[in-house]
């Protein structure tokens, strides 16, 4: 399903970890802790596990100015009926993600970068929703990266789990669930030509279905990955993402790392990508320069050894805002 086109090199890559090449952006954190979309709970830590690894000073550290927003209201789920068993939480998890929604859209129209920090995945409608809905006012469109083990584009009539959290890119694509994807009143939130899966490993059958009826072209699995090298499968990948687009949103669920380097995550799936082609990805996004939101989803510090996940989750971070060694 990837393109196969060929890739020009545009000169050396240069490496993250120890300066900033990029004028400093004003940058808005957001908390979701909504752990109500996965089986496994435990995510909705994930937010606090990022800031205590140091995430808003190690921004400031690059150049950016960095205030946090705080945490979106989520309910508790144990006080909460899950309702529909093809999609539980369905009603709770729409109401976090339109409040996440019109957050996302408060801090583009206050001219900063939303970085929202997750909770399970569901909580991208949201953050998406938002973001596509201040350009749409302007008349644009926005792509999207979806970096991740999974495709998350079930539907309640394909989910084998009734977990929303494999459901939100199905939602953003029109494919539903209705009430997620109608935030703000209209659907698709983005186009499939602009839409983008990256080191996808883990795949239901029903989702190889729902990716050809969505119309998404390009899908990069693992082993697009291990076969062309992350340098051309991201910059394939950017280029689709943008193309006729003001920029694009980055969904990254930390799943899309190898357990090896990310322990702390709810779906670990053996064989993904490693530490420095993380960072790599990030830094190209970096050095491309038309990323207009970023998050990070799915940090489990119930499972996390010594807070490693969420501390790569914050390198992750600066790296895709410009942290370079030279």
């Amino acid at each position: 399903m990837s393109s196969r086109a060929g890739t020009k090199t545009q000169g050396p890559l240069q490496e993250s970890r120890c300066s900033s090449s990029r004028a400093g952006r004003a940058i808005r954190i957001i908390g979701v802790p909504l752990d109500m979309g996965a089986s496994r709970r435990g995510v909705d830590m994930g937010p606090s596990a990022m800031r205590v690894a140091g995430l808003e000073p190690r921004l400031e550290a690059l150049g950016h100015k960095v205030t946090d927003g705080g945490n979106i209201r989520v309910e508790i789920a144990e006080t909460q009926g899950h309702g529909n068993e093809r999609a539980r939480y369905l009603k709770e998890i729409t109401e976090t993600c339109t409040r996440t929604a019109k957050a996302v859209l408060k801090t583009l129209e206050d001219g900063q970068t939303p970085l929202v920090l997750g909770g399970d995945h569901s909580l991208a409608v949201g953050t998406v929703s938002g973001a596509a809905e201040f350009h749409r006012r302007q008349g644009q469109s926005i792509g999207v990266l979806w970096i991740d083990a999974h495709s998350d584009i079930n539907t309640p009539e394909t989910t084998p789990s009734g977990n929303v959290h494999g459901m939100p890119l199905a939602a953003l694509v029109g494919l539903g669930p209705q009430s997620l994807a109608g935030i703000f009143g209209y659907s698709p939130k983005v186009s499939p030509e602009n839409t983008v899966l990256i080191g996808v490993r883990d795949i239901d059958a029903a989702e190889r279905e729902n990716i050809r009826r969505a119309g998404i072209a390009h899908v990069y699995t693992m082993r697009d990955i291990d076969e062309r090298g992350m340098r051309a499968v991201m910059e394939e990948a950017l280029r689709t993402a943008s193309r006729g687009t003001a920029g694009y949103h980055v969904s990254l669920d930390m799943d899309w790392i190898d357990p090896e380097d990310a322990p702390g995550v709810g779906t670990p799936v053996r064989g993904g990508a490693t530490y420095r082609e993380a960072h790599l990805a990030m830094e190209i996004i970096a050095d491309h320069g038309r990323m207009i939101s970023f998050e990070m989803v799915e940090v489990n510090p119930v499972i996390d050894e010594h807070n490693r996940t969420a501390d790569l989750a914050v390198e992750l971070a600066c790296s895709a805002f410009g942290k370079k060694i030279l």
